[in-house]
């Protein structure tokens, strides 16, 4: 039998530990809340610390971004098929603290014609995590008079694509991204190596560099130049080396209201080396191409 004052204690415990266990969701949900209502506060705080320019057609930024892209390619091979890639890869990218940013994407929809025609979606380049090392805005007092940025990166792209698109296997890309202001000029560059979990023997390694030249005229217009150059260790293309041209331009930044603004560019994107090589794969991947992205930061 449990006595009155046994009882009365197991209801005073029970009834404290419900406060406590009520003050601790009261806490928690204002953690919560108050860190979506700073949202805003840490992005303004990672982009008025960093460098100020445009996010390039091909290179990756080493800029922290909040912004959603749509990128449009025509992509011209050397076996005479052309490739329309609809969204290019890219989607939605989120600055959650005021050093990273992490990067969402959804699976390009491709349609080859021409040459052995076919259309579905593309390995998805799922997830991407920027993490920045060093930035400064320009600054005459500062080292190397600022406008400089250093981030890393680690992507992974999953193997969803049909099966005229994808590489079977999972590719994690670890990268490190930096680049240098000089007054309207800047320098931005990135250095990747995509990383197969399986079929190594036939995908190989890829050491993928960009460099991007980028001037700015005005307000409003970013003509840049793009190196791409790309090196396999192993697999079908090991030791070849393909290196791309991208002539260029952005436009942007057009606000839109609020913290939203608009970027929109074009570029014709080339091959220069090596002379086409159908076999073992087809190299350089395309002769041509024409770029357009569109972006909308918020």
């Amino acid at each position: 039998m449990i006595r009155p004052a046994t009882l009365g204690a197991v209801v005073s415990s029970v009834l404290a530990f419900g406060a406590l266990a009520g003050t601790a969701c009261a806490q928690t949900t204002d953690v919560i809340s108050d860190y979506f209502n700073n949202w805003y506060a840490r992005v303004d705080q990672a982009q008025s610390s960093q460098p100020g320019w445009v996010t390039p057609l091909v290179t990756v930024t080493p800029r922290l971004e909040q912004e959603f892209r749509f990128d449009q390619l025509n992509q011209y091979q050397g076996t005479g098929a052309m490739v329309r890639n609809y969204g290019g890869g890219k989607g939605l990218e989120l600055i959650p603290t005021a050093t990273t940013e992490v990067v969402l994407n959804i699976p390009p929809y491709q349609v080859r014609s021409n040459i052995k025609p076919v259309q579905g979606f593309g390995d998805d380049p799922v997830l991407m995590v920027k993490q920045r090392l060093l930035s400064a805005t320009a600054d005459p007092q500062r080292l190397w008079g600022g406008d400089y940025i250093v981030t890393a990166f680690l992507g992974f792209q999953a193997p969803t694509g049909i099966k005229a698109f994808t590489n079977n296997a999972w590719l994690v890309t670890p990268t490190l991204a930096a680049g240098k202001g000089f007054g309207q000029f800047d320098i931005q560059g990135t250095v990747g190596v995509a990383l197969p979990m399986a079929h190594e023997v036939t995908i190989g390694r890829a050491v993928a560099t960009n460099v991007t030249f980028q001037y700015h005229v005005d307000d409003y217009f970013w003509p840049e130049l793009e190196v791409n150059d790309t090196y396999w260790s192993g697999g079908l293309r090991d030791g070849k080396n393909q290196v791309l041209l991208t002539p260029g331009i952005i436009f942007g930044r057009f606000p839109l209201g609020g913290h939203s603004k608009a970027n929109f560019g074009f570029g014709y994107q080339f091959a220069v080396s090596p002379t086409l090589q159908r076999e073992p794969a087809l190299t350089p991947t395309l002769d041509h191409a024409w770029i357009f992205t569109g972006r909308v930061s918020f």
